[in-house]
């Protein structure tokens, strides 16, 4: 991408650089496809809800589509359900928004995940579900 725009630079001081000089008609070709280098990773990152604000940058993260959420919940769970209530329905609801997928396994931990991925059901992996 640097290189492209250094190209484009490159070809407007030529053009409009020197006056004296006509200039000459030229194309730059542009490539549309992302090379290896330039493709975002997915991240899969741990996350832990102490207080309902710690939902932030959790929702901030998969709506930007490159990661996969692991979230501890178990601090607020002991600390107030009504929050993780809250806190679960806001990531729910954000789920839904992207096409995502959300998954809660074992009693302290719930999975979100972007369209991209989906989250395999097993005796282990329970629907998150809204009230």
């Amino acid at each position: 991408m640097k290189k492209a725009f250094a190209q484009i630079k490159e070809k407007l001081a030529k053009t409009f650089g020197s006056k004296e000089e006509e200039p000459e008609e030229s194309y730059l070709e542009l490539e549309t496809e992302p090379r290896e280098e330039e493709r975002a990773k997915i991240i899969v990152r741990p996350f832990t809800l102490q207080t309902f604000e710690d939902i932030k940058p959790i929702l901030d993260s998969l709506r930007e589509g490159y990661t996969i959420a692991l979230v501890n919940i178990r601090p607020l769970k002991d600390k107030d359900l009504i929050e993780l209530k809250r806190a679960v329905n806001k990531l729910k609801k954000t789920c839904d928004a992207i096409d995502g997928d959300i998954a809660g396994f074992g009693d302290d931990y719930i999975v979100v995940t972007p369209s991209f991925a989906q989250i395999y059901r097993s005796t282990g992996t329970s629907e998150v579900k809204s009230e």
